[in-house]
């Protein structure tokens, strides 16, 4: 298995726990949440079932009774009258296994179990609380991809499940390393370069990076999954949020705006390019869409809470509204134009700020500040009264009396820096000090993909450089 570690060993200790243990998996749709739980717990599986997307109480029951009749061999499901019943049942074959053992239960996308008024969360939680929880081999696992529907209903629920959880894992995508990782171990070897190219595109969700083959370049690739009329990624968006989200339209429409400001904008932005009020939908659709790892928020330098800017986080979402959308007339060869356009330039660009922001532990590694307590942040500075405006990529505020002022670079070619640029990053940095009224030492420091042209200004301006093999 690639990656997962912590995770791994998380679940492996369950199975030695002296106890019934309860475990709660979350994560983006695609992740490879239910690919870690059967690599790691399948062979203990005593009952599993899946619920069923948009199917009815009814259409769940019957799915539970055929699983159950799976399992207990009988292949003669009785389906019952609703969960009290159901859960009667599962407790009646569940007593005849093995006690000395572990005994895994596992409940694959259960927000699509859970229906209006079947009641289905206040007999699980008095499944666990009269049963389950009362022995010591069982481990419940739930999974499911509305993270944040796990989280409201089961993780932080206020009644019968309240703090029964014992164990919570929220899967991630794949790091940039962890990407390269699983791309060779499917034979695919690219260069640093590629691979970045195809993080940026699809970032790292195993299930879009699985879709990859031997021999193709990016653009080929990018071209056969998001644009040919039969590409597995070309209408992926739209099941993605509908799949995920009660009324995902105010979802998708946060996302198509945030989509537009790479850079990040705050809540108040957003409201206003919707022209709607701060409502308590839009306040639960903006939660949603960040545990569930479509958005992120980070801090404006020097604001905490009030300063907070929002800005998608996930790499296909972006793509899709940049690339895709616009162009849903496939002719041969369609994207390997479009990469040659501005707005490809554009996009790469803000499409490596955004994976420098995923991997900032790397670049503090990089620049040997690792144990270092640090505060991460990006500034932009308005043009007022004839001063030209500034901004700065990333802020590293470190609590050794130093600062990083953070260039992010994605260009074609090793980056040079000549007279004009010099002379903009001095002022730059002299602004920022005197904007902030900083006593730290202020370093300049440069990511870029291909590395910094070494001469005189370079040697003079350039405090650090991080590089793709840095990240990798």
């Amino acid at each position: 298995m690639i990656g997962r570690k912590e995770e791994i060993i998380r679940i492996k200790a369950l199975l030695g726990s002296n106890k019934s243990e309860f475990l709660a998996v979350t994560g983006r749709r695609r992740v490879g949440k239910t690919f870690l739980i059967d690599t790691l717990l399948k062979e203990h599986y005593c009952f599993s079932m899946t619920g069923i997307q948009k199917g009815n109480t009814s259409t769940q029951l019957t799915n539970f009774a055929i699983k159950l009749s799976e399992y207990d061999g009988s292949y003669n499901p009785e389906t019952p009258r609703n969960w009290q019943m159901a859960f009667l049942q599962l407790k009646a074959y569940l007593k005849n296994l093995d006690i000395t053992k572990k005994q895994i239960i596992f409940i694959d996308e259960l927000p699509w179990v859970y229906t209006a008024r079947s009641g289905f969360i206040q007999l699980l939680a008095h499944f666990w609380n009269d049963y389950l929880s009362k022995e010591s081999h069982f481990v419940l696992v739930i999974c499911g991809s509305a993270t944040s529907w796990i989280t409201k209903k089961i993780i932080n629920d206020p009644g019968g499940l309240h703090n029964r959880v014992t164990e919570k894992i929220h899967l991630h995508p794949f790091t940039l390393s962890e990407t390269n990782a699983f791309l060779i171990s499917k034979g695919l070897r690219m260069t640093p370069q590629e691979l970045t190219k195809i993080y940026m595109t699809l970032g790292g969700i195993p299930f879009y990076l699985d879709g990859l083959k031997k021999g193709e370049t990016f653009a080929s690739a990018i071209e056969r999954l998001c644009f040919m009329p039969n590409g597995l990624l070309r209408n992926e968006y739209q099941n993605l949020y509908q799949a995920l989200f009660s009324n995902a339209d105010l979802h998708q429409a946060i996302v198509a705006v945030l989509a537009k400001h790479h850079n990040g904008i705050t809540r108040q932005q957003v409201l206003k390019e919707l022209k709607i009020n701060n409502t308590g939908s839009f306040q639960r659709a903006l939660e949603e869409l960040l545990l569930s790892d479509f958005i992120m928020e980070h801090n404006a330098y020097g604001k905490k809470k009030k300063g907070l800017l929002y800005r998608v986080s996930d790499e296909y979402s972006v793509f899709y509204h940049r690339f895709i959308k616009p162009n849903q007339k496939y002719t041969p060869g369609i994207w390997q134009q479009l990469a040659q356009s501005q707005s490809y330039k554009i996009w790469s660009g803000f499409a490596f700020e955004t994976l420098c922001l995923k991997h900032v532990q790397k670049i503090k590694s990089a620049l040997g500040i690792s144990a270092v307590y640090t505060e991460i942040s990006a500034l932009k500075i308005k043009e007022h009264k004839g001063n030209a405006g500034f901004q700065i990529d990333l802020i590293i505020d470190r609590k050794d009396d130093a600062i990083n002022l953070c260039e992010i670079k994605f260009y074609s070619t090793v980056f040079s820096i000549q007279k004009d640029y010099y002379q903009k990053l001095l002022e730059r940095r002299q602004r920022f000090i005197e904007y902030t009224n900083t006593r730290k030492q202020v370093f300049l420091t440069f990511i870029t993909n291909h590395g910094i042209k070494k001469n005189a200004y370079a040697n003079e301006i350039v405090e650090a450089e991080i590089v793709l093999d840095d990240l990798l």
